[in-house]
């Protein structure tokens, strides 16, 4: 007899089981059926399965209290992922300007937390209040950012095509969001439909930070691909891959399985380049050196002269 925790049971008749009432019930596998079974058909029933049907639910409430456990740690993970931009802009907020830092990463996970976030939704999949959450508070986050690259972006059209896709996205999970809840009648449908649109977001959230890849490789600097943004998507990625499978979710195990080996292929390339990344620093802080003493040496030529003439 198995035993699997679901969000979503289909509850069995219960005439074979001697059930009387159903507060205070669990749900469980027996043996090819979930079942709903409440604590008096446990405890007081006239089922032949009464020690099986014991021994089930009380590995179904272990694996329901892991699942939870593991879900609030891919919380604190994934709020930890939002938040590891925060020194590159703060950065940015010192330079003044988002040089060649680029919004894709933000843009793409702005798009996967406000589609997780419909996901999550009582009416597309009940029970999922540790997706709203981290999604919802997700988004806000990335608004910050988006607002802060627009800010400090001097390049106009740059700007202006950050804005612009700021605005499709929005629009797009509007209209998802009322497509779906109008077309699909059912949660299993609704969820399915969302699942498969939030997989595709959410691989691309993960992938985002591929092409800074791309001049990682050409430039051998890892300047502006962030440890922490690498190291904190690894993390988010294993912690929600493993909840996916307490019990089996492939829209949240496909997308995170993919993007904890995205998030290692970027570790990866971070230790291959991350002594070339330290010199070219500090040859670019000896070239500014020399730029800045030929400097003075010019001023300092160009003045001689103006006060030999002005001399009596």
């Amino acid at each position: 007899m198995s035993c699997v925790a679901s969000d979503q049971p289909v509850v069995d008749k219960f005439a074979s089981l001697g059930t009387t009432s159903l507060h205070s019930f669990l749900y469980i596998y027996v043996p090819t059926k979930l079942v709903a079974v409440s604590s008096k058909t446990i405890l007081f029933g006239k089922s032949p399965y009464k020690r099986s049907l014991l021994h089930s639910a009380m590995v179904s409430h272990l694996l329901i209290t892991i699942r939870n456990g593991v879900g609030i740690t891919g919380n604190v993970i994934s709020l930890f992922l939002f938040l590891s931009p925060v020194p590159t802009f703060v950065g940015i907020w010192k330079k003044g300007s988002v040089e060649q830092f680029s919004p894709a990463p933000y843009l793409a996970t702005l798009i996967n937390c406000m589609i997780w976030v419909v996901y999550g939704l009582p009416m597309v999949h009940p029970n999922s209040t540790l997706v709203v959450t981290i999604n919802g508070t997700g988004t806000a986050i990335e608004i910050v950012y988006l607002t802060l690259f627009i800010i400090f972006c001097h390049d106009k059209r740059k700007r202006a095509k950050v804005a612009l896709i700021v605005l499709v996205e929005l629009i797009f999970i509007a209209v998802v969001t009322t497509l779906v809840l109008v077309i699909a009648h059912t949660t299993e449908r609704r969820s399915m439909v969302v699942g498969i649109i939030a997989i595709l977001f959410n691989i691309m959230m993960y992938a985002s930070p591929l092409l800074v890849m791309k001049l990682v490789i050409t430039t051998k600097s890892v300047e502006y691909m962030p440890f922490s943004l690498s190291l904190a998507s690894f993390a988010n990625g294993v912690a929600w891959t493993t909840y996916a499978f307490l019990p089996f979710d492939p829209f949240i195990a496909v997308p995170n399985g993919l993007g904890t080996l995205f998030s290692l292929a970027q570790l990866l390339l971070y230790a291959t380049y991350y002594q070339s990344t330290k010199r070219i620093i500090e040859a670019r802080k000896d070239s500014k050196m020399e730029l800045r003493l030929s400097e003075v040496v010019v001023k300092g030529g160009n003045d001689d002269p103006k006060k030999t003439s002005i001399a009596p």
